[in-house]
């Protein structure tokens, strides 16, 4: 089974993957985030073995991109120094991809596929 949460940060400043930015995966239990999974992304911008062979499930989650020392490295102020995003999984045998569009001064997200 593949990794039921993925994500992809493009950098569009420079119209390109964001490599090498830390990104947390949180989920709500209880009424607590508690963190699930963590990683760095690829050379494409990507993470995608969250979670891998586990079942998904129903529930609130949180995904933490860590732009301030991505931007940092590039010899940058960055006015988003954390980025979060809460979303809801209600079909667990669906896949959720939540991807990143991110410059220094603008953030966009949406669900992909």
């Amino acid at each position: 089974m593949a990794s039921p949460i993925t994500t992809h940060v493009l950098d569009t400043n420079l119209g390109g993957p964001a490599q090498g930015m830390a990104v947390k995966l949180y989920k709500q239990i209880d009424g607590e985030l508690v963190e699930i999974a963590s990683g760095e992304t690829n050379a494409d911008g990507r993470i995608t073995d969250w979670l891998d062979g586990q079942q998904r499930e129903k529930g609130i989650y949180r995904i933490e991109f860590a732009t301030d020392p991505y931007f940092e490295k590039q010899g940058k102020t960055c006015f988003y120094p954390v980025v979060t995003f809460d979303f809801r999984i209600e079909k667990p045998e669906e896949h959720y991809h939540v991807p990143l569009l991110v410059s220094a001064y603008g953030i966009s997200t949406y669900r992909g596929s």
